[in-house]
């Protein structure tokens, strides 16, 4: 059904929606408001691997970690855990994690049966005792969250598309305090999806950012600051960190012509509109 819609149906109809006095737990549970699948144990173990492996930290050997970005779960808590983290840091722009104990004993098990050993969560009855087994913290208010936490603190922060969300106005104050954070030689990894959320093309792009960066357009659901891969690595490298390693999924043609777009996309560099999304390491210079 959902492929059934243009994209200018799902932004009205995100529009529409998200103004009814609903909480978010309500669109959770109809699945018409998510935050990611880190609920799934199985998809949630594969992302922290694939992030971890690119930090080269051995599992067991004690680290601090931050993700960006948890969305409706608290599960990289209890899996950094059993890979051996002293401290992990869970940074949001609101509190849309899943508070049900059940959910995170359930993960606890699968990775004992992965072979792990994560924190014992059968006694857990709330968050707060989920977190203080995982040595976790969680924090929901975004940027200003992140200026809370202590200076060079953390050896490997990741996130899972997420910074293709954070508001355009706050990225690059978002890069400085990520670099801030991150311990001297630490290791960023990022997934990042620059298609456009509605569809998976670039309509995004055909709305002028005086419309499109405005409170009630940015608060709806579907919001990206169309940040797109050359300038976001020009943030990174401005915050003091070094490019080490770049994946890219590219189109083979462009999915939205470029004379459908805002007249501020249209001189964009071709092959930079390509770019569907780019998973990359950052170490800190």
């Amino acid at each position: 059904m959902r492929e059934l819609i243009p994209w200018w149906g799902r932004i009205g109809a995100k529009l529409v929606l998200s103004r009814l006095p609903l909480e978010y737990r309500q669109w959770q549970k109809l699945s018409l408001f998510r935050h990611g699948a880190m609920h799934n144990p199985a998809y949630a173990l594969a992302v922290f691997r694939k992030h971890f492996a690119a930090a080269r930290l051995p599992t067991g050997a004690g680290f601090t970690a931050m993700e960006l970005g948890p969305g409706d779960s608290l599960a990289s808590a209890v899996i950094a855990a059993a890979h051996g983290a002293t401290r992990t840091y869970l940074v949001d722009s609101g509190a849309f994690a899943m508070t049900e104990p059940a959910i995170y004993r359930d993960l606890s098990r699968y990775l004992r049966s992965e072979g792990l050993r994560p924190p014992d969560l059968e006694r857990v009855h709330d968050m707060a005792t989920l977190l203080q087994a995982c040595r976790g913290s969680y924090a929901t208010d975004g940027l200003a969250s992140l200026r809370e936490l202590p200076a060079a603190a953390v050896d490997f922060v990741w996130s899972q598309a997420t910074l293709e969300h954070i508001r355009r106005n706050e990225f690059a104050d978002t890069a400085r305090e990520i670099r801030r954070i991150i311990r001297q030689n630490g290791i960023c990894s990022h997934h990042i999806d620059l298609k456009d959320h509605l569809g998976g093309a670039l309509n995004n792009l055909r709305i002028p950012s005086r419309w499109w960066e405005t409170e009630w357009m940015a608060r709806s659901g579907f919001y990206t600051n169309r940040i797109r891969m050359a300038e976001m690595l020009h943030v990174f490298e401005s915050a003091g960190f070094q490019v080490a390693s770049l994946v890219a999924t590219r189109w083979q043609d462009l999915p939205t012509p470029v004379k459908a777009l805002a007249p501020e996309f249209r001189n964009c560099d071709r092959a930079d509109l390509l770019v569907q999304s780019f998973t990359v390491s950052l170490r800190a210079a």
